[in-house]
């Protein structure tokens, strides 16, 4: 019998009917909303993830995405297809098209199993999470057989809750004088984010890659793969559990607000540790819904911004392209104007609080259209690799990144 079924973690659909006829299956399906968010006075929506089944083999299906104009970016819609899996571990594309006077996504194939899954990116689940984050607290373990790491280079903090009672971890890795900071999920619907930082814990974690083991030396690594649980959780794509948009809750400017164990508790407990250790580099991890390229966002309209981040940013984005062809720099999101950078995003607020390097990496939805891929586009493999990848550039500009000058006190919490 057939059937669609979202009600897993992270699964995000309603079913709205199904047309039979002797040629076709034709379903149709809509995103829901996301909470509403009360400062962009709207309900976000785009990721959609649900399972099908009863589908008959050898008989043609289409699927209809009906709001998909009333989506958040309805422009990403344009040359995107639909992610699809049989055995949940393999994702491929379908060709999908965007019918942009009756606002419908649309694709069609022919069964070949009597169960497929679809979403807007592969999903990265909370189970899949918890294995990462226990994968990191083996090696503190004395059971651990790859004794080769000293445990006590690997920790896993429990940092606070979120609104649904979910923990905030946290993975320090190394031992060195540097601070280094990387966060993933604040836009819980970019699950490219977390596979990417399944690559770089996996690799910085390596025993036998010489790199990252000077690397652990040289600086401490604190990873947050999550920042968003609950949303993650819930099939959201921009918010936590009461609506709040994560990356715009990093200070109090303007209409913004910072961040409160009310609203926004995910951000509280990261910077407060942010500030009780201080950075020295940050990196914020994400995926982009329009533009089919991997780039950095940096944080040229902030006030500290000067010709030392501007130094370091053009050599890390240098070292990056030479270690991964998948990276450019020539596309990207326009720069900011001097002093005028929105400092409740993360990647802003931490450049101004801690005058260090700190910028935001984003990833596709679509494809990188320099080097595309027909079968899976951008892909959970692309980005494992990816952020695997970004730990050359990290290693060549390390010396560089307090310019032999002392790190500035770590700053207190805003009340």
């Amino acid at each position: 019998m057939f059937s669609i079924s979202a009600n897993f973690d992270e699964g995000n659909i309603a079913y709205v009917g199904t047309a039979v006829s002797d040629e076709v299956t034709e379903v149709h399906v809509k995103v829901p909303d996301d909470p509403y968010t009360e400062l962009e006075k709207k309900n976000h929506k785009q990721f959609f993830n649900f399972k099908v089944s009863g589908l008959e083999i050898g008989k043609q299906y289409r699927f209809k995405l009906v709001n998909a104009g009333e989506c958040s970016y309805p422009k990403a819609w344009s040359g995107y297809d639909v992610c699809a899996t049989v055995d949940r571990k393999f994702w491929f594309r379908i060709p999908s098209q965007y019918h942009i006077n009756e606002g419908h996504l649309e694709w069609s194939f022919t069964a070949d199993a009597h169960q497929m899954q679809f979403a807007y990116f592969a999903p990265y689940s909370h189970e899949r999470h918890q294995d990462l984050i226990a994968k990191c607290a083996a090696f503190a373990s004395s059971r651990h057989q790859n004794v080769g790491l000293n445990k006590t280079e690997v920790k896993v903090k429990e940092l606070g809750k979120t609104l649904d009672g979910r923990s905030m971890d946290l993975v320090v890795i190394g031992s060195g004088p540097r601070k280094v900071w990387i966060i993933a999920r604040q836009h819980p619907g970019e699950t490219m984010a977390e596979y990417f930082m399944e690559g770089f814990l996996e690799r910085l974690l390596d025993l036998n890659d010489a790199k990252v083991r000077n690397m652990r030396r040289e600086a401490t690594f604190y990873c947050v793969p999550n920042m968003n649980p609950d949303g993650s959780f819930r099939g959201y794509l921009r918010t936590n559990a009461c609506g709040a948009n994560l990356n715009r809750e990093w200070c109090t400017t303007g209409d913004y607000v910072a961040p409160s164990l009310e609203r926004s508790p995910e951000v509280y407990h990261v910077l407060h540790e942010m500030d009780r250790v201080g950075c020295d580099l940050f990196m914020d991890i994400h995926g982009d819904e329009t533009l089919p390229y991997n780039f950095l966002s940096g944080s040229e309209g902030v006030p500290k911004w000067g010709e030392r981040l501007k130094k370091l940013q053009d050599t890390f984005a240098l070292e990056f392209k030479k270690a991964s062809p998948d990276f450019q720099t020539q596309f990207g999101y326009e720069v900011d104007a001097p002093n005028e950078a929105n400092l409740a995003l993360a990647s802003n607020q931490i450049a101004e609080r801690f005058d260090c390097l700190s910028f935001t990496m984003e990833m596709p939805f679509k494809d990188t259209i320099d080097d595309p891929n027909v079968v899976t586009g951008w892909s959970p493999e692309r980005s494992h690799r990816l952020g695997a990848a970004i730990l050359d550039a990290v290693a060549s500009t390390m010396h560089m990144l307090r310019d032999n000058l002392p790190a500035p006190p770590a700053k207190k919490l805003e009340a």
